[in-house]
């Protein structure tokens, strides 16, 4: 057996070939897939190297989901990979359909993997008379019958404290950092689109050894021009690394690509998580002068969003050292030297 050591993408383990997961007082690893996470799951399952669960969904005329497993769970260490992609609504209800038969098979333990959590941005009661989704979605997902949760770059923090379930937030920086550093781009410097993701940007501008700039959004008193754009930071002749958590309808992103194009930019490379790609925000993103588009594969992405100049990362194998680690009660720190 091979004993070379290789780097597991994602994070800062390098893994050499080992025996298989052993069996903990949860039963066996059981890896079962939803409708939005597919090709995600199966990547999954093979680094795992097993075959995923089966089961059977159906959508009556009326819209109700019906779920049946092709196999028993009872005693067992499932995990259930489903990623909060379009249509929204239907695939959370499929999850906490799921959630539930596993809970009613007896399964040892159920752990749900949701890489991009939906209505994360309904995290605070900011105006009168409006909910805190994000807190509805987790307490659903934790009577459903989840014992834990895996989630990917939450837009919020506070999130994690919505659950009384444990669960691993984790973060596609590591992933994303070390693409940007092996294309060695000359002359580089970070820039946010938005001032709320400063301290995560400020990260990738420690990991490449380059200067951070913020495009700023203002408030204007002229009605036909209701924002005001600004760039705190200097990126004349410099090539930008534009970065995000996701990017939904784009025109964040183009208006803060047009706004260091008017300060002097050179090649512009975005970078983010999330590629929700609402609407028309893959079209937008086509005719915006960006060299690369870097994301990942928490959501789907259609054929016919995937640009040219788009580069998709997977997170499958982040995933399944997690899982491992879960399984056999290892740290999940030590991925990262944490």
């Amino acid at each position: 057996m091979s004993t070379t050591a290789r780097k597991v993408p994602g994070t800062k383990y390098f893994r050499q070939d080992e025996p298989a997961p052993k069996r903990n007082l949860y039963g066996e690893i059981k890896v079962f897939c939803g409708s939005a996470s597919q090709e995600l799951g199966t990547e999954l399952a093979e680094y795992l190297g097993m075959v995923q669960g089966s089961y059977e969904r159906v959508q009556f005329s009326n819209e109700n989901i019906f779920v049946r497993l092709n196999e028993s769970v009872r005693g067992q260490d499932v995990y259930l990979v489903q990623t909060m992609a379009s249509p929204v609504s239907d695939n959370i209800m499929e999850l906490l359909i799921m959630l539930d038969t596993f809970k009613r098979d007896s399964a040892g333990r159920i752990t749900a993997v949701i890489p991009y959590l939906s209505y994360a941005r309904s995290d605070k009661k900011d105006q009168p008379r409006v909910p805190i989704t994000a807190r509805l979605i987790a307490d659903m997902i934790q009577i459903a019958g989840a014992d834990r949760y895996i989630t990917i770059d939450l837009h919020s923090g506070q999130i994690q404290g919505f659950f009384s379930i444990p669960g691993d937030v984790l973060t596609a920086f590591f992933l994303l950092s070390d693409y940007l550093a092996e294309k060695q781009i000359a002359n580089p410097v970070v820039v946010t689109t938005d001032l709320g993701y400063a301290k995560r940007a400020r990260n990738y501008a420690t990991r490449l050894d380059c200067p951070l700039a913020f495009v700023e959004k203002r408030r204007s008193t002229n009605l036909e021009r209701p924002e005001l754009l600004t760039l705190i930071g200097d990126v004349e002749g410099k090539n930008v690394i534009m970065v995000d958590d996701e990017v939904n309808t784009a025109r964040s992103v183009a208006n803060a690509v047009r706004t260091v194009k008017a300060h002097g930019a050179k090649d512009i490379y975005l970078a983010f998580t999330h590629p929700v790609l609402s609407g028309d925000g893959y079209r937008r993103l086509a005719e915006l002068p960006i060299k690369e588009i870097i994301t990942t594969n928490t959501l789907p992405i259609a054929p016919e969003k995937k640009l040219p100049n788009m580069t998709i990362l997977s997170v499958a194998p982040l995933l399944a050292e997690v899982i491992i680690r879960a399984h056999e009660g290892r740290s999940v720190g030590a991925l990262f030297d944490e």
